[in-house]
């Protein structure tokens, strides 16, 4: 491949920016180059009032095209690319561009072996250990993870912890709040896990094998919902418990998985503390009639669990 500088990125990208938007003055762009499978370009034209400008948006794909031949002929890695154009004095002139590029550390992704992601399943075993007897096998994991180390929880972890107590076997997501592979945010995935009891008085679940192998599986289930779905935990918050999902015929007679918080979170996680969120399956006729304006069917949903609290006493 023929050596591309950044002399040839100004040149290629001033024959496209001069072609600007009425009333445009100047542009500023960043763009970062692939890492993990993703790339970003943020910025615009800009008028005298400094208020952005918009134009032909197709056109600036060039500045993808640039930043890879950039990349590919680097002597020195970078993963950012500003670009800044001024709009020339004379009609006849060519604007000014100027290409500059440089390695920014807070942008390199967590690869698919970052230390955190012990450090953080150290931290959710360490909570349980408080709770319970942690079996060291897990009751259930899904691990095929792609290059970047990111299963369908977008990191290493997608497994479901056994904890054993007196009269109860909880069954906890561990993987939900581990950061995600792939990317520099600073957050615990989606800040929480989401665990349910097998077993204990008034509970019409057994902790049997069978039972936790099936639930196991399920919890897996819910976990890929709550990780897709991203905002499952302000939900939940904000409408006190949610019915989330219908389950399969396997689960029946449970219809439906009702997710509710509980009052505990675990601390020791980089970013912060994250929330429990309890799942609790219910019958159909626990459930009850449905209100098509009720968000996530918060009422039947609190009002099953309220009749299930009381039966247990």
């Amino acid at each position: 491949m023929a050596s591309y500088s950044v002399d040839d990125a100004q040149r290629d990208l001033g024959a496209v920016l001069d072609k600007a938007p009425a009333g445009a003055v100047r542009a500023e762009w960043t763009a970062t180059t692939m890492q993990a499978g993703h790339a970003s370009r943020t910025g615009s034209y800009y008028d005298r009032s400094g208020a952005m400008t918009s134009g032909d948006e197709s056109r600036l794909d060039i500045i993808e095209e640039v930043v890879d031949r950039l990349a590919a002929s680097a002597a020195t890695p970078f993963n950012t690319v500003t670009i800044r154009w001024t709009k020339a004095k004379l009609p006849w002139q060519r604007g000014k561009v100027d290409v500059t590029t440089a390695f920014e550390p807070a942008l390199v992704p967590r690869g698919p072996d970052d230390p955190v992601y012990d450090i953080v399943a150290e931290a959710r075993r360490s909570f349980w250990n408080t709770v319970g007897a942690v079996d060291p096998d897990f009751a259930s994991e899904r691990a095929e993870a792609n290059i970047h180390g990111q299963t369908k929880w977008f990191q290493p972890h997608r497994r479901i912890l056994q904890v054993r107590t007196n009269d109860q076997v909880l069954l906890a997501t561990d993987g939900l709040s581990t950061p995600w592979a792939g990317v520099t945010t600073r957050e615990n995935g989606v800040e929480c896990e989401v665990f349910m009891r097998l077993g204990g008085v008034g509970n019409p679940l057994a902790a049997d094998e069978r039972t936790i192998a099936l639930w196991a599986r399920v919890l897996i289930g819910v976990g890929d919902l709550v990780a897709d779905g991203y905002r499952v935990l302000r939900d939940v918050q904000t409408n006190g418990a949610i019915l989330f999902c219908r389950l399969d015929e396997a689960c029946l007679p449970m219809t439906w998985m009702a997710l509710h918080m509980d009052s505990r979170s675990i601390e020791g996680l980089p970013f912060g503390p994250v929330s429990l969120i309890e799942a609790t399956p219910l019958r159909e006729d626990e459930v009850g009639r449905l209100d098509s304006d009720d968000p996530w069917d918060a009422s039947a949903a609190k009002t099953a669990l309220g009749r299930r609290s009381a039966a247990k006493r």
